[in-house]
């Protein structure tokens, strides 16, 4: 990759019906990795929260955390289109708060685009951080960060009203300036038509295959997380076992004391050793 691939990059893909490959991860290691492969975008999501910290929910994410996170990723990924996520309390308490935080990615991470989860309630804030130059990923459908009142996370537009009332809410997002959407855990059928009814690029968060794009976090990807995964996700890998493997091979190899071993250790030049002992002696 030669050039850094921009929003622009997205939309072109769209238009020529490539689809797009987004990798969430939020690290400096990992983001190396995934940038060695041929992927559009990385998405540094709250999720952190979740995966690195492991909180029950993103709520935890701070500005802080996440300006962390996301200025590491751009260092291991400079070429890669970078997605910043608005944690919760980063924009809910007005458009000032929005903008300024929306700029913090940018200036301090290196961001390109700052994805918002959005209600019609949003729409001034979406439209708010568009007017001040900054890209926008709205995200709609299940919204991690409404957890408190929703209770729990559920499917999303499987039936004809609620389906309606989210295409809608696409439509007025990318009219109030929003330059790609994000469609977590929506019925297939209904992100495909809002992938066909909007001129933005659309990304799938286990919303089915008809989108312009998917994501998925880089530790389902790699088969490192264990126990229960959201029935969208799929492992391309399987690192847990192979992870587990080499943590034991290296507790045998010092319990058994075969590491470290002359190769692996420093040692002092040539007749240093010697010398030392003399120091050593003179002493006493």
């Amino acid at each position: 990759m030669n050039q850094k691939r921009t929003i622009m990059d997205l939309l072109r893909a769209k238009q020529e019906g490539h689809k797009i490959v987004a990798v969430s991860c939020y690290d400096y290691t990992t983001a190396q990795l995934v940038a060695q492969a041929d992927v559009d975008v990385i998405l540094v999501g709250d999720s952190a929260a979740q995966i690195v910290l492991g909180h029950d929910t993103t709520l935890p994410a701070t500005m802080d955390f996440m300006i962390l996170m996301t200025r590491a990723v751009r260092k291991g990924a400079p070429q890669v289109c970078l997605v910043a996520d608005m944690p919760f309390l980063s924009y809910q308490l007005g458009v000032s708060d929005a903008i300024r935080n929306a700029g913090r990615f940018v200036v301090e991470a290196g961001a390109q685009i700052i994805k918002i989860e959005v209600t019609s309630s949003y729409e001034s804030v979406v439209r708010a951080v568009s007017d001040a130059g900054i890209s926008v990923m709205a995200h709609i459908g299940i919204r991690p960060q409404s957890i408190l009142k929703a209770g729990r996370l559920k499917a999303d537009g499987t039936t004809a009203e609620i389906a309606s009332e989210l295409i809608e809410l696409a439509e007025r997002m990318v009219d109030a300036g929003a330059g790609s959407l994000l469609v977590e855990g929506t019925a297939a059928e209904v992100a495909a038509m809002i992938t066909e009814r909007v001129e933005v690029p659309v990304i799938s968060c286990g919303s089915g295959a008809g989108c312009d794009g998917q994501v998925l976090i880089a530790p389902d990807i790699l088969g490192l997380t264990q126990g229960e995964k959201p029935k969208f996700s799929q492992s391309f890998g399987a690192l847990a076992e192979a992870t587990i493997d080499a943590f034991q091979a290296y507790s045998r190899s010092i319990r058994d004391c075969t590491y470290p071993d002359a190769h692996h250790s420093y040692h002092m030049k040539a007749g240093e050793l010697e010398r030392l002992q003399a120091f050593l002696e003179a002493r006493h």
